[in-house]
């Protein structure tokens, strides 16, 4: 039976429903509803096997169930995990005898095929037809043919794919500025087969020297390990704007060449590589788990916000369908590709920049972080190249040490402390048999009974334990929330974060150290300049980095803590903040920072394993900066010029 017969069944079939529909709205007793019908049920049951591609109970016979599943993958394998499909009957036929077979029962259905194309409002659709047979009242069967998978495919034809690739979306930054993008590369390497051997590593070292590495010797090795026709990269920049790569010295030794190349890139090579990531080939892990969206030699994201966002910024590739039989092929269906959508961040190229170039070259895990305190924008989060591409400025979880001390200043103002109140620092005090101390060179000038400002100001480690029974652990928890310390993951904002965590249960000496930032307190870079950026707004500032509706909404929720920031409670933090830049333990290394008056800052230092952390946290107008160091002298001394150079000087 042809397609045309049965399209025209299939009107006077839905005549004959409108004529019942009119019975019914005429107010007349409808017709009962007939049984189901069982060809009708072998029909919709073929189509539903065919949408799954599962075959096993399919209303066929044995021999012909093997061979559909055999032709199934054959014919549709390589469309089958790009695009999903259904398949429906959209038409069947009255039950007739089946002609020169005495007993034998027949129908036929139509049934469409349907492939959702992503990318496109375009569906590909066609027809196939079903032939359905029952003997003696016994199951009705369908017909096996290849011509139920697709059209055209003849004897042995098979359905091929080609698919194209689409511009991959840019990283964009605040005020939408482009920060990664397709760039025109110079891949900047020596290649040994410019040179004879006695010059590889001469020349390796004139590079490195050229390009001001920390560690030349250590390029010349990498060169000098590497295959005698190798070409050795020591570094990619854009070709429009190298930088600070000085060209001409590069071109002038020898041994160099120049590798076109385009790449996904920001303004340097790695710009905040640990955050954004980097689109590269796709591993055997990610192809796996894309479904058959991606193949071996496709480049999408594999690492941070490239990768969690690779579906939005990969965009589709075009697909060409074409029904193929040995070398002839025949495209029936195809698809315009739909480029990647761009990703919107919050971050400041310049700030973004020089977080990156204070960072650069230290030997020690170590993050640089700026919050805009007025909108919670996270404008610059930088790790250190010793943090080996983790994000130490996000994600770190290091004790805070002495920067924790506003959250613990807040906790005593609410136990009804004033800044002016008197309080006991000594040169130690003993815990439970454990003795604590101030840090070396504290002043002596600050020993005594001095103000709660002063010890703020001066970081006094056992002023702030004498009066610990003033406040509990979970007091301490509770102030960490008013700043937006203490929340962990948290996956609500789209990027990895991690916000801290402050216990609510501590006593003895594990409560005294929680009051210096020191046992069981643990925070990121990230979350202390959100507790500085807090300070500032008056109010739980949560760092926003994917700039989106969604993630906004999410951080303007998080300020629904158990105690909110009251402004008089953060009018006093910042005065407290004030006396570290003026008088405490910032006024050395912030001395000659742009100051119109309303810098505030505290410094941190942690111990660990006989080694220290070193922090400082501070507000310069509407921008809130954290400064770490996994190993520093202290925090004023070895955070604190990092924080100078960042802030800039008048």
């Amino acid at each position: 039976m042809s397609i045309e017969t049965a399209l025209l069944r299939r009107s006077a079939a839905i005549v004959a429903t409108a004529s019942l529909l009119l019975v019914a709205c005429t107010g007349e007793d409808p017709e009962p509803e007939e049984a189901a019908s069982p060809e009708l049920d072998a029909a919709a049951a073929l189509a539903e096997a065919l949408t799954t591609g599962d075959l096993a109970g399919a209303p066929l016979t044995d021999d012909d169930r093997a061979l559909a599943t055999e032709q199934a993958e054959e014919v549709l394998g390589e469309l089958t995990p790009l695009v999903p499909r259904t398949v429906e009957v959209t038409w069947s036929s009255s039950v007739y005898e089946e002609e020169e077979a005495d007993g034998v029962m027949a129908a036929d259905a139509a049934l469409t095929w349907t492939w959702d194309v992503p990318g496109t409002d375009e569906e590909w659709t066609y027809p196939a037809s079903v032939h359905l047979t029952s003997t003696d009242d016994g199951p009705w069967i369908a017909q096996w043919s290849r011509d139920l998978l697709a059209p055209d495919l003849g004897e042995d034809g098979v359905i091929t794919v080609e698919q194209g690739s689409a511009e991959r979306g840019d990283i964009l930054g605040r005020d939408d500025e482009v920060l990664i993008t397709d760039r025109e590369v110079f891949q900047i390497g020596i290649d040994k087969t410019y040179i004879d051997a006695d010059q590889w590593e001469e020349d390796a070292l004139a590079l490195a020297e050229a390009l001001e590495f920390d560690d030349p010797q250590a390029y010349a090795d990498r060169v000098l390990s590497a295959g005698e026709r190798a070409f050795v990269v020591a570094t990619v920049v854009p070709q429009d704007d190298p930088g600070d790569v000085d060209m001409e010295a590069v071109r002038e030794i020898e041994g160099v060449n120049l590798v076109t190349d385009e790449r996904q890139q920001g303004p340097t090579q790695y710009f905040a590589y640990s955050i954004l990531g980097r689109v590269g080939e796709a591993t055997s892990e990610i192809i796996d788990g894309s479904d058959g969206a991606i193949q071996q030699g496709d480049h999408v994201g594999v690492a941070g916000l490239q990768l969690a966002y690779d579906e939005q910024l990969r965009g589709i590739g075009g697909l060409t369908i074409s029904v193929t039989s040995g070398e002839e092929s025949s495209e029936v269906y195809s698809s315009e590709p739909v480029d990647g959508e761009p990703l919107r961040t919050t971050l400041d190229r310049d700030l973004q920049q020089r977080a990156e170039g204070i960072v650069d070259g230290l030997d020690v895990p170590a993050g640089v972080v700026a919050i805009e305190p007025s909108t919670g924008n996270l404008l610059a989060a930088s790790s250190s190249a010793a943090s080996n591409g983790w994000s130490t400025a996000t994600l770190g979880q290091y004790a805070p040490g002495s920067t924790f001390k506003v959250v613990t200043l807040l906790a005593l103002l609410r136990s009804g402390m004033s800044l002016d109140d008197s309080v006991s620092c000594t040169d130690t005090l003993t815990v439970n048999g454990r003795e604590f101390s101030n840090y070396p060179g504290y002043p002596e000038s600050s020993i005594g009974d001095i103000t709660l400002e002063e010890a703020i100001a001066q970081s006094c480690n056992t002023a702030l334990m004498s009066v610990r029974d003033q406040i509990t652990a979970a007091d301490l928890a509770d102030a960490a929330a008013s700043l937006g310390l203490g929340r962990g993951d948290d996956a609500s904002l789209g990027y990895p974060v991690w916000l801290g965590s402050v216990p609510t249960e501590a006593e003895g000496t594990l409560h005294a150290a929680g009051l210096i930032g020191q046992g069981q307190v643990l925070a990121s870079p990230l979350a202390m300049a959100g507790v500085a950026a807090s300070i500032s707004a008056g109010h739980v500032v949560t760092p926003i980095l994917v700039d989106s509706e969604e993630y906004r909404e999410a951080a303007e929720a998080a300020r629904e803590v158990p105690t909110a920031l009251t402004e008089t409670e953060a009018t006093l933090l910042r005065q407290a903040m004030r006396a570290v830049v003026t008088d405490g333990t910032a006024s050395g290394p912030l001395a000659d920072v742009t100051d119109d008056g309303d810098l505030i800052a505290k410094t941190g230092t942690a111990e660990y394993d006989g080694g220290t952390h070193a922090w400082m946290i501070a507000v310069q107008g509407d921008m809130a900066v954290a400064v770490f160091l996994e190993e520093g002298s202290d925090g004023a001394g070895a955070a604190g010029p990092l924080m100078a150079q960042f802030l800039g000087t008048s």
